[in-house]
């Protein structure tokens, strides 16, 4: 059934606005007919995850869209793109494909998106308030958006999501709709021991393995005795969107749509419970090494979701003024790298052997040196989820001490072992 439009949204439909704003709201339209969505809603932002190259045709389409006009009609951040443009890192991107990125990347800013280009623009100011409808894409991105701020997004797709920028609507359907975001099943960690779960590595191993028991259903975690802060609900987030299809979790007492465990359930009883003890656990963090028992590590890349301030700060702190032995790779957005030039603190970790990388990361282009049979180590479950499949590296999970151990010896050094 085709949704119900509006006078004003049949006449941009039609080109009242130009061409560009046509195909746009064209697109919009024929998504919420496949959605079965009865009509179409205002959003307040977007988040823009399709400025990254994977062939010419999405340059192309950004590049038809500007020819025709179009502009954002709403607040709309970039998502990393696959060139750094800051220069702070080196891409092999090179010929036709960096040419091709180059100009879709300079096309989305010219629809009027601002050049952000990170996966974390929570951590940019973009926040929207809690209860407003957006449309973001970026898998972390949208599960923090509606997880951790409480604003209301389905995960839009490549192409949809700049379509919706710039019409400023959306489809009204999924997680856009209140009855679709209450949980249906219980995810209770109040079998592992605290001191575990305020530690930095239980993060990424609970939402891989939440992700992986969720798949698209919305759940709720209980047991968690306080809350971990935003880098652990980011990381936690990020690996539950890259194990699973989630788009919206929540923790009880933490989280602002669970203020306990009945709200999160809307009232119901929950379809199941699963009980995470701690042989789960590390079945899950075992599962995010690929790399069987390797007595050496290639290079180290953490910063997916990109690295805050804070993660900057523990690393100083870890590298504690050491020189690293491998390639060190620290994903980040352009506002932290600002921040670090004021303080003179990037020249000191690049003298250190820390590369930074701002605008995109080492999983979606090409920066890791071509490696048969390479190992990266790294501390973020959405790197350990997708480095093997897209960089040929094999993954050793750690924490960021190991992480950092590791590459000031040039060796698999975990925390236990660098006392």
């Amino acid at each position: 059934m085709a949704p119900a439009l509006t006078e004003a949204e049949r006449a941009i439909a039609a080109g009242a606005e130009g061409e560009g704003a046509a195909m746009a709201m064209r697109i919009v339209a024929e998504a919420a007919r496949l959605l079965s969505a009865p009509r179409l809603i205002p959003i307040a932002s977007a988040h823009i995850d399709g400025a990254l190259y994977h062939g010419d045709s999405g340059t192309l389409f950004a590049e038809k869209l500007v020819a025709g006009g179009a502009r954002v009609a709403v607040r709309a951040t970039l998502n990393v793109g696959a060139l750094d443009l800051t220069g702070c890192a080196q891409i092999r991107l090179s010929g036709a494909p960096r040419e091709m990125a180059r100009r879709m990347m300079a096309a989305y800013a010219a629809l009027g998106c601002e050049p952000s280009w990170t996966c974390a623009p929570y951590q940019a100011g973009h926040r929207p308030a809690f209860g407003t409808d957006v449309a973001w894409g970026e898998s972390n991105a949208v599960a923090f958006c509606n997880s951790v701020l409480g604003a209301r997004t389905n995960r839009y797709g490549d192409f949809l999501d700049i379509a919706c920028a710039i019409t400023g609507r959306a489809p009204d359907c999924g997680l856009h709709r209140p009855e679709n975001r209450r949980a249906r099943f219980v995810f209770d960690v109040s079998g592992l021991d605290p001191a575990l779960l305020a530690t930095e590595t239980a993060w990424p191993v609970l939402g891989s393995l939440y992700g992986r028991e969720a798949s698209e259903t919305v759940g709720v975690v209980t047991g968690v005795p306080a809350d971990p802060g935003g880098d652990a609900l980011k990381a936690f987030g990020a690996a539950a969107a890259s194990s699973g299809a989630v788009g919206l979790f929540h923790i009880a007492g933490v989280t602002p749509e669970a203020p306990d465990l009945e709200t999160a359930l809307g009232g119901d009883l929950p379809e199941r419970v699963v009980r995470v003890d701690a042989a789960m656990f590390r079945q899950s963090r075992s599962r995010l090494s690929t790399a069987e028992t390797p007595d050496f590590v290639d290079a180290v890349a953490i910063g997916s979701p990109h690295l805050s301030e804070a993660e900057f700060e523990a690393l100083e702190r870890l590298l504690a003024g050491r020189r690293v032995a491998i390639p060190f790779y620290a994903c980040t957005g352009r506002h932290v790298v600002a921040a670090l030039d004021r303080d003179g603190r990037r020249s000191a970790l690049e003298a250190q052997g820390v590369t930074i990388v701002a605008d995109t990361c080492v999983v979606v282009t090409p920066i890791l040196r071509e490696l048969a049979g390479g190992v990266l180590m790294t501390n973020s479950g959405k790197f350990a989820h997708y480095a093997p499949g897209n960089t040929g590296y094999a993954a050793l999970y750690g924490s960021l001490a190991d992480c950092v151990e590791s590459a000031v010896a040039g060796r698999p050094v975990f925390a236990e072992q660098a006392a």
